[in-house]
This record gives structure tokens, C-alpha cells and sequence, in this order.
């Protein structure tokens, strides 16, 4: 299935992580959605290694805890990307040579139930291979927390790999089930890929965008950054 398709097919799927390969580029994308107030008042900003979330109104500001963080950070030639403040649990690890794994098994999902929101995360190498990863509850049992790793080769060139937070809409929200999801249609420059991903995404929910491309022979990265509040 199109990345756009499968994206378009779903309501709400919370925040989502892909990574994928273009001709001439490794691709990366984080989004994020909202349904309260408080999580659609956000918007993402560049920072020296990566992203942030931010909020858009400080003044409609209820509790950061879940909501603040950086989302993207660069470690060495690994870029981290995840949905919580475990991106800068990851880098820290990293830091002291320490695994993408053994930082996420310090972690778990977040505390927010009856929802349980898995805490979802990538490390994306240079040469394009990758890893993923899902800290879940088992079927919303809050004593107990899944941990699932993905190790991946670098994509096929047009395909990319999507995992995200929720199932689709709900209350309590289900959570995504499975291994990260195979799609197609990663083409054309970083432009038209940013605009493919934010036009999926469905507009009463969708907050925030990021998308870099790394060139595959000279290693040049360019970055887009989408705010629905601007």
C-alpha cells in the first residue's frame, strides 16, 4: 500500500515515525496529532541537533510532562528519532557507547492511562539501515510493559517502514499492533514527499511535521518542518 493511502485510511494514529529510501536519498519522518487542546498546541522548532516540540500558546499550556521534548536528535552519524523524552534517554546511552536497546529497556510506555500511549523510537544509520522499536502495554495491563525491537537493511529504494503510537481512533485509544508496516510511494524530492505525508494526514487531528532527506552519495541533509499553527 501508498504511504498515502495507508495514512489517509487512518482517523487518528497518534504520532508516527517513518523511514524510507528515495532514489537518491535516505528518508526520515516524524508527525505528530492532537485531539485535546493541550496536545494540538504545539508546534515543532529546529534545534542545533534536531527538533523540538513547543508550545504554540504558553498561556493554553496545561502539563508538559508528555507533550515537551525533542524529538529528533543527532548522535555521531545516528539520528534518533522517537515520540517522548526516551530520545534523549537513547542519546545518552549512545553518548557512553552504550545500545539503542539497553537505553530502552530503562523505559517504558507512558504513564496516561487508560490509553497507555506506547512510546515508539528509531536510530537511523548513515548508510540507511535502521532499528525500531515499541514499548507497549500487554493489551492495556499496566503491570506489564512489551518491549519489541526491529533491525532493518537500508529500505528498498520507494518503500519505506511506518510504525505509530494507535491502531486508529478510540476510547481508550488501541494501541498499534504488529511489526512497523511496509509502504510504498517514497519518491520525488524531500518538496513533494513532506507535502505527500502532511496531505494524508487527517486535518481535524494532524499538528506537526518533520521530514529529512540525506543524500545517499554526498551525505548533504536537508530538513522541512510543518506547523498547522503558524
Amino acid at each position: 500500500m501508498k504511504l498515502a493511502e495507508y495514512l489517509a485510511g487512518k482517523e487518528y494514529p497518534g504520532r508516527g515515525i517513518v523511514v524510507g529510501k528515495t532514489a537518491t536519498d535516505i528518508v526520515m519522518a516524524y508527525f505528530i496529532m492532537g485531539r485535546s487542546v493541550n496536545s494540538q498546541n504545539r508546534i515543532f522548532e529546529e534545534t542545533e541537533d534536531g527538533i523540538r516540540t513547543k508550545a504554540f500558546d504558553e498561556s493554553k499550556m496545561v502539563d508538559p510532562s508528555l507533550i515537551i521534548y525533542h524529538p529528533v536528535r543527532k548522535v555521531g552519524d545516528v539520528t534518533v528519532v522517537t515520540n517522548g523524552d526516551q530520545t534523549d534517554t537513547i542519546r545518552d546511552f549512545m553518548v557512553k557507547g552504550d545500545s539503542f536497546e539497553n537505553a530502552l529497556r530503562t523505559r517504558e510506555f507512558e504513564p496516561d492511562g487508560p490509553n497507555w500511549t506506547p512510546r515508539i523510537s528509531a536510530a537511523v544509520n548513515a548508510d540507511g539501515s535502521f532499528k525500531m522499536s515499541i514499548l507497549k502495554s500487554d493489551k492495556g495491563n499496566e503491570a506489564q510493559c512489551l518491549r519489541y525491537f526491529y533491525e532493518y537493511a537500508a529500505p528498498i529504494e520507494g518503500e519505506a517502514r511506518i510504525i505509530h503510537t494507535y491502531n486508529d481512533n478510540g476510547n481508550p485509544i488501541p494501541s498499534f499492533e504488529g511489526e512497523p508496516k511496509t509502504v510504498v510511494g517514497i519518491e520525488g524530492d524531500i518538496d513533494t514527499v513532506t507535502d505527500m505525508i502532511w496531505n494524508s494526514l487527517n486535518e481535524g487531528n494532524k499538528v506537526s511535521l518533520f521530514v529529512r532527506f540525506v543524500n545517499r552519495t554526498t551525505g548533504e541533509t536537508s530538513t522541512r518542518i510543518v506547523n498547522k499553527n503558524v
